[in-house]
């Protein structure tokens, strides 16, 4: 059997390594934040934002930002059905509902038409829209920020898989109320696990600042002593270090990142029947994760891709489920009269015929050969 391919890992050097040793030998005591208060500072200058929150996931981000603007039971959030859960969970543990929106069937992301649609009735209820680009793609920033200032409605931008990506020169996360990022070890830079928050809204920001700290204010003079009651989703002071040597990296990471797109799609992107990631006019694509989409007619499915690529010892990962086929959303939706109505037909639709591709910054020519030999097998 030929050697295996990952989907994803992380790009480790020797940088990180004596960052991390740095951080794991000094870092203590009074010195205990030194690389936390770098990793924000490097970050926010990146990012183009004028504070930034390192936190223990991308998760852990959107929950005290959800917090802070102090949504809760009875409140609803617009997301797209095509979603990881961690882009949904931290609104049900808010105690507000979901409302799941289609997403557009060319970028995958948001669909700011269907948004519209679902503010009708709604307008005194949705407290917030969360906009996620979806594996590198930008969502339509323009039409969401215009809707958020006609309502009042914020725009919380779901940056995770969007390191990298641009809208109109603007880098992705720094355009809502608040952004979030994921430095889990697949993404494009990574401190192991970790997030960050980001916003340019003073208030906002000491408010998640206070809330990432058990709800100590930083204004407080008080030993131990809690303000209000907060959540613990501080990064460590070694992952940071491991993201400043990352961000260091940055843009050599980002660049890579787009080497291997435009390696697959030269070899994939003009076949007859497949479609892969966008880049709309006046966006910066991050191709975190490139993807693999085949027309109804060439009749590829999911689980056929997904037998093929396991057969060449190559993993790959499936396109994300609708969130509302999951069982524990189903009494929100009533998923049979949802289904038929033809509600999100394209957050349905899509991934049974879609496949995300390897995509590690060391993979090799031969490594892509391999994968793209996949769907040319399937295609003959």
């Amino acid at each position: 059997m030929k050697p295996h391919i990952p989907y994803c890992k992380p790009s480790i050097t020797a940088l990180e390594v004596s960052f991390a040793a740095n951080a794991t030998k000094y870092g203590w005591g009074d010195r205990n934040s030194e690389w936390i208060t770098q990793f924000e500072t490097m970050f926010k200058a990146h990012i183009g934002s004028k504070h930034a929150i390192a936190t223990s996931s991308c998760t852990g981000a959107l929950t005290l930002g959800l917090a802070a603007l102090g949504i809760g039971r009875g409140d609803e959030v617009i997301l797209a059905d095509t979603n990881w859960i961690a882009s949904c969970a931290p609104i049900v543990h808010a105690g507000a509902t979901p409302i799941f929106v289609d997403v557009d069937p060319v970028s995958w992301c948001i669909d700011w038409t269907a948004v519209e649609h679902n503010l009708y009735g709604r307008n005194r209820r949705v407290k917030a829209i969360v906009a996620t680009h979806l594996y590198g793609s930008a969502c339509n920033m323009y039409r969401l920020l215009t809707i958020s200032e006609r309502t009042g409605i914020p725009i919380i931008e779901d940056a995770a898989e969007a390191i990298g990506t641009q809208y109109f020169d603007l880098r992705a996360g720094s355009m809502g109320k608040f952004g979030v990022f994921s430095f889990h070890g697949s993404k494009t830079i990574t401190t192991g696990e970790g997030g960050m928050f980001v916003c340019n809204d003073d208030d906002l920001y000491e408010k998640v600042l206070t809330l990432s700290n058990h709800g100590r204010s930083r204004k407080q003079t008080k030993q131990f002593w809690p303000d209000e009651i907060g959540f613990k989703f501080k990064i460590s002071n070694v992952q940071a270090a491991i993201g400043c040597a990352q961000l260091q990296r940055i843009d050599e990471l980002i660049a890579r990142k787009r080497q291997i797109f435009e390696y697959y799609y030269e070899k994939l992107g003009h076949l007859a029947g497949v479609s892969m990631n966008v880049e709309s006019e006046g966006t910066v694509n991050g191709y975190w994760m490139p993807t693999v989409v085949f027309d109804r007619k060439a009749c590829i499915t999911r689980e056929m891709l997904f037998y093929s690529f396991r057969e060449a010892n190559i993993d790959a990962r499936v396109f994300f489920h609708p969130l509302s086929s999951l069982p524990m959303f189903h009494p929100l939706t009533n998923l049979s009269n949802f289904k038929a109505a033809g509600r999100n037909r394209w957050a349905y639709d899509i991934p049974t015929r879609a496949i995300n591709l390897p995509s590690f910054n060391d993979i090799t020519e031969d490594e892509m050969d391999r994968v793209v030999d996949v769907i040319w097998g399937l295609l003959k």
